[in-house]
């Protein structure tokens, strides 16, 4: 009994002194302390690992373990680290780095044997400690998290509805870049081993989690499995491009979008003009990638309604009926006139692909080896 009490009063004798010890090991073996303000270096963690000193003189006098109600203050400061954003581990190897330090300190001059009971408690409540400190970490980490997350899901469907953001509060950029999304299956969708509902959601986290890691700004999404809208701070259209390569690679699937810079309060605006670029590049059979208006301002305006488009569009109506044919000359043209491309992509030969050009042009009057007759050709592809 004599050396539990002895115990406790060479620690609580020694507070200051085991405190600033504990945070001296934190700043060296922890990065992440060395990168907090000093007024909460020297404010709020010293003032907890003072606590849990204290506490442990107490339990060691007692020999006993701590009151749940003992570890609040320890519950309450998780909570704030949770809320400032400090990661779980720096939190947890604080609590574990100040107890190997007392035990340590305890431990200097003395048998180990004689240490039994101590070392059994020490590690009693570095286990309560941990249980109740990550348990409360999570807890509101869980609710900040949520708590963004319904604002973003708030504020995107606020812009996307066009609605007045008139709050004061509310800071908004000049300008979005707004990114309409078609994304494919991942293999996984379509195997029957494999939960479709499960592997469309983690498909969906990918391309989630690839967003974030590309801007530091929050991301604003509408996203389900097939695809959505992202709205994104950054506005350099060579990194976005790339983005979305990286996104359809992180997915496993191909990712093909439509995209514009918009303020505010054009962003309705804008995702209809790029989910028409999206729809027209899709019917074109585009490559994976980013697309603008300005992309193809041409195609983009020969789809559009007029008395004009109609009449290139029957241009191609002797092909009605005739897939092979139809098909052939879209990819025929979508590869620059490239027999050789054209017959691979078709899983053809070279000399199949002749034959079909021939018969469009004996069809249609219209020959696609003809430079005066490709831009009727093209025009009635897109007006289709």
């Amino acid at each position: 009994m004599m050396v539990h009490k002895a115990l406790s009063k060479q620690i609580t004798s020694r507070l200051t002194e085991l405190v600033s010890r504990i945070i001296s090991r934190l700043l060296l073996e922890v990065p992440l302390y060395a990168r907090l303000p000093a007024e909460e270096l020297y404010g709020e963690v010293s003032a907890i690992i003072t606590h849990n000193v204290r506490l442990l003189g107490v339990l060691l006098r007692e020999q006993r373990l701590a009151f749940s109600s003992e570890l609040d203050r320890q519950r309450a400061s998780a909570r704030r680290r949770a809320e400032e954003g400090v990661p779980l581990d720096a939190v947890l190897e604080a609590y574990h780095l100040g107890t190997l330090v007392l035990w340590q300190d305890i431990t200097s001059g003395v048998r180990d044997s004689a240490l039994h009971d101590e070392y059994a408690l020490l590690l009693g409540y570095l286990r309560q400690v941990t249980t109740a400190v990550s348990a409360e970490y999570m807890d509101a980490r869980q609710s900040f998290l949520q708590s963004e997350h319904d604002a973003r899901r708030s504020l995107i469907t606020a812009l996307l509805a066009g609605v007045a953001l008139d709050n004061p509060a509310l800071s908004l950029p000049s300008r979005y870049a707004v990114l309409v999304l078609a994304i494919g299956h991942h293999p996984d969708e379509a195997d029957e081993s494999v939960s479709a509902t499960v592997a469309g959601r983690r498909k969906m986290r990918r391309v989630q989690d690839e967003f974030e890691r590309f801007t530091e700004e929050p991301v604003l999404s509408a996203l389900d499995p097939t695809g959505g809208i992202v709205l994104l701070t950054m506005q350099d259209w060579d990194k976005l491009r790339h983005l979305i390569l990286a996104v359809g690679s992180a997915a496993g699937a191909p990712v093909i979008a439509g995209g514009g810079l918009a303020s505010p309060a054009d962003v309705p605006a804008t995702v209809r003009e790029a989910t028409e670029v999206l729809e027209l590049v899709q019917r074109l059979g585009y490559e994976p990638g980013l697309y603008r208006l300005g992309d193809v301002l041409l195609e983009y305006q020969l789809s559009r309604p007029s008395a004009a488009r109609a009449g290139l569009a029957e241009l191609l109506e002797p092909l009605n009926g005739k897939p092979d044919l139809l098909r052939t000359l879209q990819v025929y043209l979508r590869n620059e006139l490239s027999r050789t491309r054209t017959a691979a992509e078709l899983f053809v030969h070279p000399n199949t692909v002749d034959y079909r050009l021939r018969r469009i042009a004996q069809l249609t009057g219209l020959n696609p080896a003809s430079p005066q007759d490709l831009p009727h050709l093209r025009a009635a592809i897109l007006s289709r």
